[in-house]
């Protein structure tokens, strides 16, 4: 009986002690995998600042009770620096000018610096700057539509106008061309044989506008795609609908450039000797305001931005104005 007692109390110790050893060693596991934690910082916030586009500036879009200013403070932007003859924006908002007498393409810097972009002895005219950075723009010696690609060193052949410039009166080449936004083709006056036309970006396609006019260089196109035309050498301009409709405004003498500003009006650059003035022609009531005329020799380029500052370069007075709303 002893002996029986003493073996169960055996078993019973055996039990405790197994018992033991289990609760104090930790059951085996397989390895799960790895978790990539992602930081919250890289996750765009809902209130993020978004990228935006750069867009060209042009003219100010107004709201229906909004009118032109009264006043503009002028203020010399660009000096001494070649003969500024027509003007545009590029990308980021710096102003391009051509120069036809020295044959280049600049553009005016933030700090006031001039960076050549271009040498073109074909004598570089009226410019425009499409969305990715190329430059389009008029050769007048040979009367020829171009482009400058962003990077390139030499321009690209789109275009050979109808018309056959000369050294006559009122032959020479083409001058102005613009962009129209509605339809994102470009006009171009044909100058020497008095023609305007219509082309597609890459020049393969060219369609008659008008014809008839005596010299039309500088072009402008409003928000409804009408399109406006200076007639250098017949004193008027040229207003062509998106309906076919033309319409001959005189009374003027040399208009050189022409841009719609916006409020229903049509900024005029008229370089007749005895005028050489920044002429304001409200469309609907015919009245014409004098804008600017003091310090110019022979006004040329003329362009708009987004804040309703417009720009005249003078190429004899080797000056570029810029005119803020007061």
């Amino acid at each position: 009986m002893l002996l029986v007692h003493r073996a169960i109390c055996a078993c019973i110790s055996l039990f405790l002690l197994l018992l033991t050893a289990c609760a104090q060693s930790p059951p085996s596991t397989t390895a799960g995998p790895t978790k990539t934690v992602v930081s919250p910082t890289s996750i765009p916030s809902p209130t993020a600042t978004p990228t935006t586009a750069t867009v060209v500036p042009t003219a100010p879009k107004p709201t229906p009770t909004s009118t032109a200013p009264a006043h503009y403070t002028a203020h010399v932007v660009l000096k001494g620096v070649g003969r500024p003859d027509d003007l545009a924006f590029d990308q980021q908002g710096r102003l391009l000018f051509s120069d036809e007498n020295n044959g280049t393409i600049s553009r005016v810097n933030a700090d006031g610096s001039v960076t050549l972009l271009l040498i073109d002895h074909a004598g570089p005219e009226g410019l425009v700057v499409l969305p990715e950075g190329t430059i389009i723009f008029a050769e007048q010696e040979t009367n020829r539509i171009v482009s400058l690609a962003p990077g390139a060193s030499a321009p690209t052949l789109l275009r050979v106008l109808p018309g056959t410039p000369s050294n006559a009166t009122c032959k020479h080449g083409v001058d102005g061309i613009a962009l129209d936004p509605t339809t994102n083709t470009l006009i171009i006056p044909d100058s020497p044989i008095g023609n305007v036309y219509r082309m597609s970006l890459d020049g393969k396609t060219l369609t008659l506008l008008a014809s008839g006019i005596v010299r039309p260089v500088g072009a402008g196109v409003d928000d409804q795609g009408n399109v406006y035309i200076a007639d250098e050498c017949g004193n008027a301009l040229w207003r062509l609908t998106t309906t076919g409709k033309t319409t001959r405004i005189s009374g003027f003498g040399m208009p050189d450039d022409v841009v719609p500003d916006g409020y229903g009006n049509v900024l005029v650059i008229d370089l007749q000797p005895s005028i050489h003035a920044l002429i304001r022609l409200n469309l609907a009531t015919g009245k014409r305001e004098t804008l600017a005329s003091q310090g110019f020799i022979e006004p040329q380029g003329l362009v708009v931005d987004a804040q309703g500052n417009s720009y005249v370069a003078d190429d004899y007075a080797n000056i570029i104005v810029k005119y803020t709303p007061a």
